[in-house]
């Protein structure tokens, strides 16, 4: 198997994105990067500003909920796994205005176990692991954050 670098793997997923998710387009989202445990994705302003001019809080949310799935489905795609992945609750938090071009950066949550949803996946045909993301803002610390389970269930398989 050819195994891609983690970047490149991020590059291929974007694009994918862009292929399949029209509201990513149109929010001109873009790679940052991903070093394997960790990914970035940024967006412009212009696209998501709302009246007041900084950014439309649903650009925040998308753009995090994206990040998120995006790590999922890069851990998913390094092992071989064809999953469908989708958001099962999520709960964000908007703590300060965002006035320019943003990112989120998305990771496992601090109890999430990737062997725990890979050996439930492998035992169930579908799994959910916990992740969180955060929009950092212009002082540094997080300007909207979100917390969220996803849920991977193989392609092929029928619910429990």
């Amino acid at each position: 198997m050819n195994k891609l670098d983690p970047q490149a793997a991020a590059e291929t997923l974007v694009a994918f994105i862009h292929e399949g998710i029209p509201l990513a387009r149109a929010m001109a989202l873009e790679l940052g990067d991903y070093d394997g445990e960790r990914l970035r994705l940024i967006c412009p302003l212009p696209p998501n500003v709302n009246d007041k001019g900084c950014a439309f809080g649903g650009s925040l949310v998308s753009l995090m909920t994206l990040t998120c799935w995006g790590l999922v489905e890069l851990a998913l795609r390094e092992r071989g796994e064809d999953c469908d992945v989708y958001v099962g609750e999520s709960t964000v938090r908007y703590l300060s205005p965002v006035w320019g071009d943003f990112a989120a950066e998305a990771q496992p949550a601090e109890d999430a176990n990737w062997t725990t949803f890979f050996a439930t996946l492998a035992a169930r045909g579908r799994a959910r692991i916990a992740v969180t993301c955060q929009v950092p803002g212009e002082d540094g610390k997080p300007a909207a954050t979100l917390a969220a389970q996803f849920v991977a269930k193989r392609r092929g398989t029928t619910p429990e």
